[in-house]
């Protein structure tokens, strides 16, 4: 299975919070869970910049590609400020975090 080529598929993040904010109940639910999303959302846009697959990127942080899976669905667990900058580090970022009033 390995040597089958890798196609990414470009996902346009945006588009698809326009069409769901369309759905009943959707818009209440996203906006409660709104840091959490904007945080996947940085992540995967970080990622996308850098032109990498989640494999990469596990590559680069010496961890799995299902690690970093879980890392971008958001999921019950918040991820470590380390795990968050070896991340930024693998796809060419820095992390920074702001306290706002």
């Amino acid at each position: 299975m390995s040597d089958l080529p890798h196609h990414p598929v470009h996902h346009d993040s945006e588009k698809f919070l326009e069409q769901a904010r369309q759905r009943p109940g959707f818009k209440e639910s996203y906006d409660a869970l709104g840091e959490e999303f904007a945080l996947v959302r940085e992540l995967l846009s970080a990622r996308q910049r850098a032109g990498m697959t989640q494999g990469d990127v596990a590559a680069s942080m010496g961890t799995t590609k299902s690690a970093i899976s879980r890392l971008e669905s958001g999921g019950k667990h918040s991820p470590s400020v380390k795990t968050l900058q070896k991340y930024a580090q693998a796809v060419g970022c820095r992390v920074e975090i702001r306290l706002v009033p």
